[in-house]
């Protein structure tokens, strides 16, 4: 896997250096200047821990939680007073963990970002299936949410009991999302887990829009190595036909394909934190982009509080971008919505896309992972099928390793991908 991705990014970057990530940081973040900029909120509190869950994550102690939601709004305040009057951004995300363990507490958090930034595309928030009763939709869409995911992962009692999760309550679900509706109702599920089939999967996709959620979401199962979660998974050629028809799938039902994983049943709906230009990130193991460099805080909530409390940034470590890293890192995601703009490339580089990737783009449409039409590229379904398969490449030769490392070094002298 690494073999793939080193050459894969000594190719595209043309260059044999790797991504070297330092323990430094810049005090005064550039990001005045910064068009498309979206806003990340990690809350890393959990009543139990998922064993295939990769994310940073603690069990749920309030005294804890209050001390961290007072470092995180200070936090905000430390970032978003670098420049005077307030910034619009995109949107604002808060992940987890379960935000809604802290759901008392999130009106606080909005209301520092507020005092900063210009909200303009919406509030999303992530939920365990536990959580979405009708105290606390109320509570949050009192907050501002405008739109919620659901964790569910799966209807079927078979693999709830792989994951180590618990029935949902479809009943209780229902009543509450009919009571208090939003924008955007998004229910995740996991794809490609052992003996799963098309039925399986679709059976959860009918289900999750007949109890009211119009976007649905669709990841693949990835091993990460640090997990204690003992699923094995599904091979590549399962795996294809398994995304492949249930895509053709959603599409027959008038669901438009929004990135590689998501389908909306209305055009309205969305739910992605990924597809930004630029975006700051609040909290540990929240991450920040910008133009020219990538910043990850800490993953240590003590470490993470008392850097804070010293009006220091949390940031455990730091990426400088060369022009084509950047570049790379914009198409990797932007590819994630299945489309990319060759105009929104050279107006963020200056320089247009056929000039640097046209043999690149040639090879793609030969292959027939892309069509051309106008100035968008989009994906086929080979292509987006190809790309999930790289990013799991991506994910456990880069993401895997920097994540194992930081669960046990707050701050890292350096990793190198």
């Amino acid at each position: 896997m690494s073999i793939i991705t080193s050459i894969t990014r000594m190719w595209l970057t043309r260059s044999i250096k790797p991504f070297t990530f330092q323990n430094e940081y810049d005090q005064l973040l550039p990001f005045s200047e910064c068009e498309n900029m979206g806003l990340y909120v990690h809350i890393p509190f959990c009543k139990s821990i998922c064993s295939f869950c990769p994310y940073c994550k603690v069990l749920f102690s309030k005294e804890l939680c209050d001390q961290y939601i007072d470092s995180l709004i200070k936090e905000i305040h430390l970032v978003g007073s670098q420049y005077p009057g307030k910034k619009k951004v995109t949107s604002l995300y808060f992940g987890g963990g379960t935000p809604a363990l802290a759901a008392e507490r999130i009106h606080e958090i909005i209301e520092a970002l507020e005092e900063h930034f210009i909200i303009t595309e919406g509030i999303g928030l992530e939920l365990h299936p536990n959580d979405v009763t009708l105290e606390v939709l109320s509570i949050l869409k009192n907050a501002g949410v405008t739109k919620i995911s659901i964790g569910i992962q799966s209807f079927r009692n078979k693999y709830q009991n792989i994951l180590g999760r618990k029935t949902v309550d479809i009943k209780a679900l229902q009543k509450a999302l009919a009571a208090v509706p939003f924008e955007t109702v998004s229910m995740d599920f996991i794809f490609a887990l052992p003996g799963q089939t098309y039925e399986d999967l679709k059976s959860d996709i009918d289900e999750a829009f007949s109890l009211g959620a119009n976007h649905v979401a669709i990841y693949p199962y990835i091993d990460f190595t640090f997990t204690k979660s003992t699923v094995v998974p599904m091979s590549k050629k399962e795996k294809r036909e398994l995304l492949d028809a249930i895509t053709r799938y959603c599409q027959s039902k008038g669901y438009a394909r929004s990135s590689i994983w998501t389908f909306s049943g209305d055009p309205k709906a969305k739910y992605s934190s990924m597809t930004r230009d630029n975006f700051l990130g609040f909290g540990c193991s929240a991450t920040t982009l910008l133009q020219k460099q990538f910043k990850i805080n800490t993953f240590d909530i003590p470490s993470y509080c008392a850097r804070i409390h010293e009006k220091k940034l949390a940031t455990s470590l730091t990426i400088r971008f060369t022009k084509r890293q950047r570049m790379i890192y914009w198409l990797f995601w932007t590819a994630y919505s299945t489309k990319v703009n060759a105009r929104d490339f050279e107006k963020f580089f200056g320089v247009p896309l056929k000039k640097v990737y046209g043999v690149e783009l040639w090879i793609a449409q030969r292959l027939g992972f892309i069509t051309e039409k106008k100035d968008t590229y989009e994906m086929t379904l080979k292509g987006a099928f190809y790309y999930h398969y790289y990013e799991n490449f991506y994910t456990l030769a880069y993401i895997d390793k920097m994540w194992g490392i930081m669960r046990k070094e707050a701050f890292p002298a350096r990793i190198k991908l």
